[in-house]
């Protein structure tokens, strides 16, 4: 918890709190002008208050994370978390922002292959005929 006290957070406190509390007033000022007669302030006054449940959501999503990466930085918490991780392929995608990498199996080279051949010769064909359609391709699309 003393993680959130810092200069930096309590800055992000203040500008959060800040936020919240304008978009409220903001609103508060639509409604006030939407009873005056003023008939788009009423979609406003329903959009303010929104955007403030905007800003506490993201607040609190900050706060979630920085804990979450103080956690994974020290000791773990509990007995699950220090179970060792499990054997992966390294050759498996990951997620969550890592790279994925994907094993691409090169192709031999006298391998024919008539899909690709077939798709080939529609593309060249269209590029022959810019105008044409592709239902005018008078070949045979192999699928």
């Amino acid at each position: 918890m003393k993680g959130l006290w810092t200069p930096a957070w309590i800055a992000r406190h203040l500008l959060a709190l800040v936020l919240t509390a304008g978009c409220l007033g903001l609103g508060w000022w639509q409604f006030s002008r939407a009873t005056g007669g003023n008939s788009l302030s009423w979609g406003y006054m329903f959009e303010w208050p929104v955007f403030a449940g905007f800003v506490v959501f993201i607040w609190i999503r900050e706060i979630q994370l920085h804990r979450r990466k103080l956690g994974s930085a020290g000791e773990p918490a509990d007995e699950s978390a220090a179970a060792p991780a499990p054997e992966r392929d390294p050759d498996a995608p990951v997620a969550l922002g890592r790279p994925v990498r994907v094993a691409v199996r090169a192709a031999e080279p006298g391998a024919a292959d008539p899909e690709l051949d077939a798709y080939n010769d529609y593309l060249a064909w269209l590029a022959e005929h810019p105008g044409a359609r592709p239902a005018d391709y008078p070949g045979r699309i192999v699928k």
